[in-house]
Order: C-alpha cells, then structure tokens, then sequence
C-alpha cells in the first residue's frame, strides 16, 4: 500500500497522475483539513473535496479544484440576494458539501462522511481526513490574523505574511487508520503541496508526526519549489513566513525528521547536488504536470524510485 500526504492544486494533480498507474485499491490519501471553512452554513473541505474529484475523474483540468464542467448559477442567485460570493463554489459542488453537513449533522465524523461520499462517488482509493477535530490554518498579516481562504481567496494571497498557525492542532488527534496506514505502508509519498500549509497542518498533530519518523517505509517528498520560486500559488511567502529557505533546501528541511528522498525538477540539478547524502537522496526530473502525461510520467517516476529504494534495502548487497 502506498500512502500520499496531499493538499491543493499541486497534491491533486499529482493524485491525478497517480490514478492513471496504479490501482485505486492500493493507495490511501491522508489530506488536510486545515483549509476547511464553513459557507453558507455548510461545512466545506476543499482538499478532500479535490483529492475525491480526482479519484472519481471529475476534477475540473482548467481550475484546479472543484468539478469539471460545473455551472455557478446558485452563486450568481446569492450574489443577487446580497451574500458573500468570495468563495467560488459551483453547482456540482455544491451537492457535496451539502451532503457532508448532512452526514455531520446526523452525527457522523469527518471519516464516515468521507468514505459515504466517496463510496457513492464510486472512489475506491482509501481517502482520510487528517483529524476528525477542526485543525484551522491561520495565517498572520499586517491586517490581522486570517483563516486560510481568507487570505488565499478573498484577499488573492496579496498581504505580506508574518507567520503562520495551526489552531487546534496540539490538542487533534489522528483520524481513525491514519498512523496505522503510515505504520504499515510500503512506501509515504508527500505530494507536492504548499509545505507550509497544506502539508504543514498534517504534520503539527503530534502522532501523525511520530508515525512518519517510526515508520519502516521509505519516505519521499516531491518539490513544489523550482530554481527557488513556487511553481504556484503562495509557497514561498508562507515558506518563509515559516523560517524555511524558498528553494528546495527548505522543503528538505521542513521534512528532515523523516525524509529519504527528494525528487527535485531538473533546473535545481545543481543545489541538488549540495543536499544530496547525508542520508538524504535527491533525484532530478520534470516535476512541471501540465498534461495528464505530465502527471503520469511523474507518478511513474516516484514509484520507480520507490521500488528501488525498497529493493535495495532488501538486498544491501
């Protein structure tokens, strides 16, 4: 079994690459949670809700996030009636988030709603929510201090950022079968996610953390950082909001408490070779995922590494 740590754009296509080369049955996905927000009275997690779409082959290609060919209508009706319409949530989309509350309201976790959703989605990858208990991404600015979306979406990531916060997080404990999946993995793979926040609220739970650095299975990071710049969205800010180097030295470091390899993209073939032994491997390749090829010959990639490394260690001689 392969587990992926996963969230945002970079997490979901590369999830979508992964679905092209193996089997569902043999992954599970541990995703942030630290993103999620309630609109409209309805409890909304976006990178469930896109590691789902992606599994389920509904992910919109053109966004990045929520489902393809989905129409707006109902958010254009609230426009009009005088609510907030920040958040952009299409129709689709909004089906799901409407069904979660509902599952929540019954009583059930974040667990059991995420598998009844994805078992009517007909997903057969293993997904989990980080936590059952609300783990919020709060982010420090010279206008206050900001949920996640309100400083990604609302305010289009523009506000100099002073330092970035886990609420909730000492005190969450793992979603049922999240270090079990860790403990017993063939191999972890972390997505390349916003290391700062979208993999940063998985690792402040202190088990999940533990798990990682007791697990037997090789461990691997994918880069979102290129020739020292986020391939998108705000990673560097919030990296270095975080005291960590924007480049690929930083993503080392954010995970050296259990890191074994690190696939870097081929234009930071150099600042590869100065973090490469020291018990950490780097290896160089197109990590850019444009085309679903992009992403599949990526995923291929990992996997091929992984295998290797397990092999090796199997056979040190």
């Amino acid at each position: 079994m392969i587990v992926v740590l996963t969230g945002g754009t970079g997490g979901a296509k590369f999830v979508e690459g992964l679905r092209q080369v193996m089997s569902a049955e043999e992954l599970t996905f541990i995703v942030n949670t630290g993103d999620d927000l309630e609109w409209w009275g309805l409890y909304v997690s976006p990178d469930l809700d896109s590691i789902m779409y992606a599994m389920a082959g509904l992910l919109s290609k053109e966004r990045g996030w929520g489902v393809k060919g989905d129409t707006f209508f109902c958010l254009q009706a609230m426009g009009e009636l005088s609510e907030p319409i920040w958040f952009n949530v299409g129709d689709r989309d909004l089906a799901i988030h409407l069904l979660r509350s509902k599952y929540l309201a019954q009583g059930k976790t974040l667990s059991e709603a995420t598998t009844a959703i994805c078992n009517k989605l007909g997903v057969q990858a293993r997904i989990l929510p980080m936590s059952n208990s609300r783990v919020e991404t709060r982010v420090d600015t010279p206008v206050g201090e900001l949920s996640f979306q309100e400083y990604f979406v609302q305010r289009w990531y523009q506000d100099p950022v002073n330092s970035v916060r886990f609420a909730g997080a000492t005190d969450a404990e793992p979603a049922p079968g999240v270090v079990d999946a860790i403990m017993s993995a063939s191999a972890v793979i972390l997505a390349p996610s916003n290391p700062a926040t979208s993999i940063g609220p998985i690792l402040a739970i202190a088990d999940i953390n533990e798990a990682l650095r007791q697990t037997p299975a090789t461990i691997a990071a994918i880069s979102p950082i290129v020739y020292n710049a986020a391939v998108s969205g705000p990673a560097g800010a919030l990296m270095a909001a975080q005291g960590l180097p924007v480049s690929i030295a930083g993503v080392a470091k954010a995970y050296s408490d259990f890191l074994d390899i690190l696939i870097a993209d081929v234009r930071d073939i150099e600042a590869a070779k100065k973090l490469d032994g020291a018990g950490l491997r780097v290896h160089c390749t197109n990590t850019i995922m444009r085309t679903a090829e992009d992403k599949a010959k990526l995923a291929r990639t990992v996997l091929a590494l992984l295998s290797a490394e397990n092999a090796r260690a199997a056979d040190p001689s």
